[in-house]
C-alpha cells in the first residue's frame, strides 16, 4: 500500500548516524530547519532505528517483524504525509509486546525531536474515520503534557497472531513520548482489523492537522510562552 523505497526514503535527506553506540540517540532540527529527527533505541530486547521527516509525502520502509504492525506503520505513514524510515528486531519469538511498545517510544521521541520548540503549529487536530462497518474517532492536543484517553472495546482481539490489546501499549508509549493529549473512541465496528487500521490512519490525520504550521500562527500556540 503505497510507495515503499528501495532502501532509504528517496525524498529525504540523508541524516546522520552519529550516536549509534549509546542506547538512545535523537538529533533535532534546528530553528527554520526541515522538521526532522533520527532516533537509535537499543534494549536488551529491541534494536529500533527511526528516520522521520515530517513534512514528507508519506513515503515509507517499514520493517519490525510482525506483518501486520508494519502495514498499520505504512498506513500511518502514508495518511500523515510523514516519510518514515522505521527498523526494528525484537524479541518477537517471545512476544510481540516489546517490539510494539518500543517502536511507539521510538516513534514519539522522533516525532517530538523532529518538531523543535513546536513554533507556528496548529497544536489541535482531531478525525472523525471510517472504515467499513467501523467509526473511529481520534482527538488530538500537542501539548508537550501526555495523556492518553483509550476507549476501544473488542469482542475479538486476534487478527491473525497480532492481539489488538497491543495498539493500546503502542499508543500509550507513543503520546507519552511524542508529548500527546490523545483521546481515542471507537463508536462502532466488529471487526478488529478494521477498527485498528481506523485507529491508525486516524491517528495520522488527526496529527497532520495538528502539527501543520499555520501561517497566520506567530510563536507557540499558547498564551503559557511554552509548550
Amino acid at each position: 500500500m503505497g510507495q515503499r523505497p528501495s532502501s532509504a526514503l528517496t525524498k529525504m535527506t540523508k541524516m546522520t548516524n552519529a550516536g549509534k553506540k549509546t542506547k538512545q540517540k535523537t538529533s533535532a532540527p534546528a530553528l527554520g530547519a526541515e522538521r526532522r529527527a533520527v532516533v537509535v533505541r537499543k534494549t536488551r530486547e529491541t534494536d529500533i532505528r527511526v528516520e522521520l521527516l515530517l513534512d514528507g509525502e508519506g513515503l515509507y520502509q517499514v520493517s519490525t517483524g510482525i506483518p501486520f504492525f508494519d502495514h498499520m506503520l505504512e498506513s500511518f505513514a502514508k495518511h500523515g504525509l510523514f516519510d518514515l524510515d522505521l527498523s526494528a528486531k525484537g524479541d518477537t519469538a517471545v512476544d510481540f509486546h516489546h517490539t510494539v511498545e518500543d517502536v511507539g517510544i521510538a516513534l514519539g521521541t522522533a516525532f517530538r525531536e523532529a518538531l523543535g520548540n513546536a513554533a507556528g503549529i496548529r497544536r489541535y487536530g482531531s478525525f472523525v474515520l471510517p472504515m467499513a462497518e467501523a467509526k473511529v474517532e481520534v482527538a488530538i492536543d500537542v501539548s508537550n503534557r501526555p495523556y492518553v484517553v483509550y476507549r476501544v472495546e473488542l469482542n475479538n482481539r486476534m487478527i491473525r497472531e497480532f492481539d489488538a490489546s497491543l495498539v493500546e501499549e503502542f499508543v500509550r508509549a507513543f503520546a507519552q513520548h511524542a508529548g500527546l493529549d490523545m483521546h481515542i473512541n471507537r463508536s462502532y465496528g466488529e471487526s478488529p482489523h478494521h477498527v485498528v487500521e481506523a485507529i491508525f490512519k486516524g491517528m495520522a490525520r488527526a496529527l497532520r492537522i495538528a502539527l501543520e504550521i499555520d501561517p497566520r500562527q506567530q510563536g507557540l500556540p499558547t498564551v503559557k510562552g511554552a509548550l
